[in-house]
């Protein structure tokens, strides 16, 4: 009996300080108190390679018009995403929940309530806020450091060969600095028939680091999400478009130009009154899977296409960011931000 005693200490001690390691590599080991939601199809036994048996969509909070843009900041372990109706930039930890990080967010004329704010946002390569401005119709950067966040901004292009731009929605950087963006209508009142659109089409772009700007396509009805795969070759572009909802898919030649359109996963007819909601923003992970928001739920890819699973948030979902040193996708779901822990 002693002797199973000891082995019953021993194991205990070993537990223990496995959920003391997993503490502190941020992985959670006990439910975190908040609801769940929706629930999880599992579709292809691949999705377990990111998943727990234990994972849940979480309800990190609600309240807000149309949550969009997250994007961790791992130095100070938040969230920062836009409200963009209320031209505000939120700021979420686990300890504190949310808060007003900045007003003005994406649009900074008079009277800036009533206008359409930021939208997606990023970090550059020197951890620098850059935002997708629609009320501004820019990509701009905030000039204060993250920790001190200041509505003063420092645009980077507002214009495509002298006419302004839409209304730029979601945004990457590629490793050598270059800035991949879509333009499509939505912050426009009248969209494509607003009197204030310049451009004839909907663009995705590139902003070189000479200053110049691309035109990449100028095909697709609604660009909207946009990613790169990790090896960058691959530009993932998403069509908000419910007569065209889908994911394209490119190759980008060595001239940084895009060749061999196609389309990665069309999910037109799963457009519904009950799975509201069009392929938005998306992440792609180091390894090259895909996380997508679509309709009703955030599609999860495989590197080749393959549908492995849906996260079924049951409201509209606009996009994602990967925190938490890749252990947690946050979900920008409709009046929602949401969670689901990964492997």
């Amino acid at each position: 009996m002693q002797k199973l005693l000891f082995l019953f200490a021993g194991a205990m001690a070993l537990l223990a300080t496995a959920c003391q390691e997993q503490e502190k590599a941020g992985s959670p080991v006990a439910d975190s108190g908040f609801p769940a939601i929706g629930k999880i199809e599992r579709l292809s036994s691949e999705l377990d390679k990111l998943l727990p048996d234990s994972a849940k969509i979480e309800l990190l909070d609600s309240g807000y018009v149309w949550t969009e843009g997250p994007v961790w900041v791992a130095a100070g372990d938040y969230l920062l995403f836009s409200d963009v109706p209320e031209n505000k930039i939120y700021k979420w930890t686990e300890a504190e929940g949310a808060s007003v990080y900045l007003t003005p967010a994406g649009y900074t004329g008079p009277d800036s309530t009533g206008h359409e704010g930021s939208n997606g946002l990023l970090l550059d390569a020197q951890t620098r806020l850059v935002i997708c401005q629609h009320g501004d119709r820019r990509m701009a950067r905030m000039k204060a450091p993250l920790d001190k966040p200041s509505p003063d901004f420092e645009t980077l292009t507002d214009n495509y060969e002298g006419k302004r731009y839409n209304s730029p929605n979601d945004a990457c950087y590629d490793k050598s600095g270059n800035l991949y963006f879509t333009d499509p209508p939505y912050g426009l009142p009248g969209q494509d028939e607003d009197p204030t659109k310049e451009l004839p089409f909907n663009g995705v772009y590139r902003l070189n680091t000479d200053g110049t700007v691309d035109l990449l396509v100028d095909s697709l009805t609604r660009p909207n999400g946009i990613a790169l795969s990790p090896d960058e070759r691959t530009l993932y572009i998403a069509n908000s478009d419910e007569k065209k909802a889908l994911w394209m898919a490119y190759d980008i030649a060595a001239d940084g130009s895009l060749h061999n359109g196609r389309v990665f996963y069309e999910a037109t007819d799963q457009v519904t009154d009950t799975f509201r909601g069009l392929p938005d923003g998306l992440k792609v992970t180091p390894t090259g899977y895909i996380f997508a928001t679509g309709p009703g739920a955030v599609y999860v890819f495989s590197p080749s296409g393959q549908l492995l699973g849906k996260f079924i948030t049951g409201v509209p979902n606009s996009n994602c960011a990967i925190g938490n040193d890749g252990k947690a996708l946050y979900i920008t779901s409709d009046d929602y931000l949401t969670r689901v822990w990964l492997k």
